[in-house]
């Protein structure tokens, strides 16, 4: 029982689980729902809730958010389709969460060592909330690597999902809008959409680019001279006359 509990062995459960959720991913291919559609026939509150679980669930299985709010733009509208990719989005981040935080946290946070990952899960752990919103209104930063950065942090699941539903709202909002209006790509809609992703991405980018040097080592730095060893005074022996 102690082997099945030991840190280390949950977190191979956890790899194995990764590595098998990015195999069916590959396999059944989940983003046909673009082209295909959601089942027809289904109550409209109904095929929300579903399409968030599935949301949720390929959301932890690695395949790319950009995609799926575009999908559920395309199958049910800006306005459904919104409430859905919210709701997928915080259902992914709280599974990756908890399955980092039950399966990772106690064998990683040892290797907590460089000036990056000590600065992120100080940053995590004192500040969640702050943090997280702060990441998610953050085009740059990936999904599925904030979600398993915070879970092995020190971050509560209250500011976790909170800060998740609200700043992943912007850049949901525009792509699910593209997605919604993808029929008719010289709508105004889709146009200031498409311009919302571009500009965050290249902001995205810049901001990276400006704060490159922020947490990188020290370079060229001198070294420092080794002190010198100061003997005592030696005393002489000699003898003294009468």
């Amino acid at each position: 029982m102690s082997l099945l509990l030991a840190p280390w062995t949950r977190l191979s459960v956890l790899v194995v689980l990764l590595v098998a959720a990015g195999v069916c991913v590959l396999l059944y291919e989940p983003q046909r729902i673009l082209s295909e559609g959601w089942p027809p026939g289904l109550p409209v509150g109904t095929a929300v809730l579903l399409f968030a679980a599935a949301y949720g669930v390929c959301a932890a299985a690695f395949v790319p958010r950009p995609l799926l709010n575009l999908a559920a733009g395309a199958v049910f509208g800006t306005q459904f389709g919104l409430v859905a990719a919210v709701g997928g989005t915080v259902l992914g981040a709280g599974i990756a969460f908890g399955l980092g935080r039950i399966l990772g946290q106690e064998a990683l946070r040892p290797f907590l060592r460089g000036r990056w990952l000590q600065a992120a899960d100080g940053q995590l752990s004192r500040h969640g909330f702050r943090s997280m919103l702060a990441v998610r209104l953050f085009p740059g930063v990936p999904f599925v690597v904030a979600n398993y950065c915070a879970a092995v942090s020190r971050c509560g699941w209250g500011p976790f999902l909170l800060a998740t539903a609200i700043g992943v709202v912007p850049n949901t909002t525009a792509y699910v809008v593209a997605g919604a209006s993808a029929t008719s790509p010289g709508s105004p809609a889709f146009l200031i959409s498409f311009g919302f992703i571009v500009v965050s991405v290249v902001g995205a980018g810049v901001v990276a680019w400006l704060k490159r040097h922020r947490f990188a080592p020290p370079r060229n730095q001198a070294p420092v001279p080794e002190p010198v060893p100061q003997h005592p005074p030696v005393v002489s022996a000699a003898s003294h006359g009468p």
